[in-house]
């Protein structure tokens, strides 16, 4: 059959179609296919059961084909027909055959006229057709019939165009010869998705009923609306004749007849007609699955491996037997606590680049969190300088104490350390909350099962809880243990002595005793470094302007950039204040001001300097920074007026000066200690605990409820997916095993271009009317490139509609491109 080497073919695409249509997926998968087309009535019926040889498609008034029709053709010794919906049962009667298309088009669609795009699977086997596989469509229609519906004719469109967009599908566009070829609904439909005719096949129908005296010759030659793959003419019975129930093959016969008498076809016998058209479409097929194969493999493997892995999570997973059940728990259990630890300890397949989380985010509360909020701690210093007072002057009494009493810093000490419980409870919950959600994260993949997920978050939460009760009761007994006993023997302690002479020296800033490390060296020790914006520089000086500042003990310095090379500003930090600023109307940032007490410039003629944040976060750092140099807040009166201190007996200040400078340097060790301790307690009572609770007592505890099976039920939903994504991974292993057993070592025949017609027509001059005639794609039919393209003369007759006997003058130009294959050009 002009198709040697290469017959696998399209028995290997009929049994991809019947692998996927076992699955729903035979339309998603792009198989390669021949989609026919056509209005209704143009004879779209007729030549598919001349393939076949048999009457068996339903016929009558309005659309009769209201599902696709996947017709599978196979040569084969025996003749019958089989569904795929009725596996098994073999149809010997070809009257049966039509009517189970009736009524399983019937059960899907209703008896209204309505539409369905799920397919129905028909495969004939028979000695008198050649391996083939076609799909039937709907009838293109106009206006809607009867109780069809209004839109009815968008709905086929849609239909239509699901099959034929796709790249890997040819398209039989039936018209017939009554009507003219430039208002074929098939050809429009065809050009919208193929514009250049590469996929597309001409079939005239009705050849037979045309006016006496005219033809489509010039049609069948290509060389009115060229198609790169041609046109065939064939003849089918009239209705006549299938009222009166002619045989098919007498009908071929009498085609052939037709042919071999008529003049204008008489020379193209070999080329026309039914029989060379199935040839014709076997080859072009065969051609066509060659050159799409190599892609449509990649494509099944790659859906392959995107299934691979849930369908081994659900293939482990058996419903019905208590020991799979039991044993897919435990392997989800343990996935469980193989993704929480990774979450903890940082390393894992996923990686979260949008924002922190897991181990990294419980690290972020430990040294910046935490830290953040003991520097946050609020601290009136007016308030503890009174307290302080009066810690000194109760303990002396009645009497006038000439030494600095060590009662009244303990119990200012005391007071401060019992304040640290607020953070280290806030960074215990902070904690919690972050494992909380770690493990709502780590049990995603218990998702199909909901009664597990909820039971394990239960069990694991409820433990977490319990844990964090106990870390919460061992950092109570930490700052009871601080509170205890006051080390003034600690070697990092600045003691009596060096408080004094600290107290003496000039210009010398007593740092706040909540605030967090403090450093009492002589030598400075920056504190804080980052961008701040100056705001109010006037305009004519440069307006707001954003510098590098660098805070240390003893000063503030501003510089260009942030390689602090070139320095703006060393602002000395002796009687400098901060005062909070209300941001205004239109400003986003964060405000306050640095002062100097005793109303000097702080800044050139400045008298105060605003400093802006982008963030609240980052002025409260820098205000807490700040509080830690000795730059204290502004303090208030009750009317919210700015006042100073007022000087007390000297002996008193001097007192109270120790005492702060005592405070601070126990805080200091105190804070140290709390830093380094807090992360270990909350490592060792919650974070670990939890970690050897998942991997030894969780498993135990699912088992030890009342029906542990009933955790293994599924939602309805889920068990459909299963089995959905377990019958399509098991196609497409399937399909692929097909592709691998199959050749594709021959080579198929090239169609020949158009531009070779026009060589020879100027070798031998034009062709006349009587000259020997040509297939669809022969060289000597094509129109000469450079010709200008002619519409399609209008006929006279309500028959005389698609050519004239007059040759056309030109034909549309085609673009050089090399196409498919066609078959050979002999004679059947």
């Amino acid at each position: 059959m002009g198709n040697q080497g290469m017959e696998e073919l399209i028995p290997l695409v009929s049994r991809l179609q019947e692998a996927f249509s076992a699955v729903g997926q035979s339309c998603s998968l792009d198989l390669p296919q021949i989609a026919v087309v056509g209005a209704q009535s143009s004879g779209k019926s007729s030549v598919l059961e001349n393939f076949v040889g048999r009457d068996f498609l339903p016929r009558g008034s309005g659309i009769v084909t209201r599902r696709p029709l996947v017709l599978q053709l196979v040569s084969g010794i025996t003749e019958y027909a089989e569904f795929l919906h009725c596996k098994g049962k073999k149809f010997v009667d070809f009257e049966e055959v039509r009517k189970e298309i009736e009524s399983e088009t019937d059960r899907v669609t209703g008896a209204n006229k309505g539409i369905s795009p799920v397919p129905i699977n028909l495969r004939v086997h028979s000695p008198h057709v050649l391996d083939l596989t076609l799909i039937d469509l709907p009838g293109i229609t106009k206006v809607p019939v009867g109780d069809q519906p209004a839109d009815i004719e968008y709905q086929i469109r849609d239909l239509i165009m699901q099959f034929i967009c796709r790249d890997t599908c040819l398209i039989l566009a039936v018209t017939p010869a009554n009507i003219d070829l430039s208002n074929s609904d098939a050809l429009k439909l065809a050009k919208d998705v193929d514009p250049q005719g590469l996929r597309t096949i001409g079939v005239i129908t009705k050849l037979d009923l045309m006016d006496e005296g005219t033809h489509a010759r010039d049609v069948l030659e290509n060389r009115v609306l060229p198609l790169h793959r041609g046109y065939i003419g064939v003849v089918n019975r009239s209705q006549r004749d299938i009222d009166g129930k002619k045989d098919i093959k007498a009908a071929l016969v009498a085609e052939e007849k037709f042919f071999r008498s008529h003049p204008a076809y008489r020379n193209m016998v070999g080329r026309i007609g039914t029989v060379y058209l199935q040839k014709l479409l076997n080859q072009q097929l065969t051609n066509h699955i060659r050159e799409t194969l190599p892609a449509f493999r990649c494509k099944l493997q790659s859906q392959l491996l995107g299934l691979k892995k849930e369908a081994e999570e659900y293939r482990t997973y058996r419903p019905d037997d208590p020991s799979h059940k039991n044993k897919a728990m435990l392997q989800l259990v343990h996935h469980f606590a193989l993704d929480f630890e990774k979450k903890i300890v940082g390393y894992g397949e996923q990686v979260d680049t949008s924002e922190l989380s897991g181990g990294a985010k419980i690290n972020q509360i430990f040294h910046e969190r935490f830290p953040f909020e003991l520097v946050k701690m609020e601290c009136d210093e007016k308030e503890m300088r009174r307290e302080i007072s009066y810690a000194i002057r109760n303990i002396h009494g009645i009497r006038s104490g000439l030494f600095t009493p060590d009662m009244a810093f303990e119990a200012i000490v005391k007071k401060q350390i019992g304040k640290l419980m607020g953070p280290c409870m806030k960074c215990v919950d902070m904690v919690v909350q972050e494992l909380i959600s770690i493990v709502h994260q780590c049990t995603t993949k218990l998702g199909s099962f909901p009664k597990l997920r909820d039971a394990t978050e239960r069990i694991v939460n409820s433990h977490t809880q319990d844990q964090a009760s106990q870390c919460r009761d061992e950092v109570s007994l930490i700052i009871e243990m601080q509170l205890s006993y006051i080390n003034t023997n600690h070697e990092d302690f600045i003691g009596f002595a060096n408080a004094q002479q600290k107290n003496s020296q000039k210009n010398n800033k007593i740092p706040s005793g909540t605030q967090g490390p403090v450093f009492l060296h002589h030598s400075q020790i920056v504190i804080h470094k980052g961008w701040l914006t100056i705001n109010n520089i006037s305009i004519i000086k440069g307006g707001a302007r954003k510098y590098w500042f660098v805070l240390n003990t003893e000063s503030m310095s501003w510089f260009k950039d942030d390689e602090e090379k070139e320095k703006k500003f060393m602002l000395p930090l002796d009687n400098l204040k901060v005062r909070d600023m209300e941001k205004t109307f239109m400003s986003t940032k964060h405000v306050f001001a640095i002062f100097n007490t005793e109303q000097r410039n702080v800044y050139k003629d400045y008298r105060h300097l605003e400093l802006s944040c982008d963030t609240q976060e980052e002025a409260d750092s820098w205000k807490a920074s700040l509080l830690r140099a000795g730059v204290y807040p502004e303090e208030k009166d009750e009317d919210g007026q700015s006042e100073n201190s007022n000087s007390m007996d000297p002996q008193l200040e001097r007192q109270v000066e120790t005492i702060r400078n005592l405070v601070d340097s126990y805080l200091n060790i105190v804070y140290k200690c709390i830093r380094d301790l807090l992360p270990k307690t909350i490592m060792h009572f919650i974070i670990n605990s939890l970690k050897d609770f998942i991997h030894s007592e969780l498993p135990a505890q699912l088992y030890s409820t009342e029906d542990h099976m009933t955790l293994m039920d599924e939602f309805p939903e889920q068990a459909q997916r299963r089995e959905e994504v377990l019958r399509v991974h098991a196609a497409l292993k399937e399909a692929l095993a097909i592709i691998t057993d199959i050749s594709t070592s021959s080579t198929s025949i090239p169609l020949p271009r158009l531009e070779d017609g026009v060589r020879q027509r100027a070798r031998h001059g034009p062709r006349r009317r009587s000259s020997s005639p040509s297939g669809p794609g022969a060289p000597s039919r094509a129109p000469a490139p450079s010709a200008p393209a002619s519409p399609v003369p209008k006929s006279s007759g309500p028959s005389r509609s698609l050519t004239s006997s007059r040759p056309n003058r030109a034909a549309p130009t085609i673009p050089r491109r090399q196409p498919p294959a066609v078959p050979s050009q002999s004679a059947p």
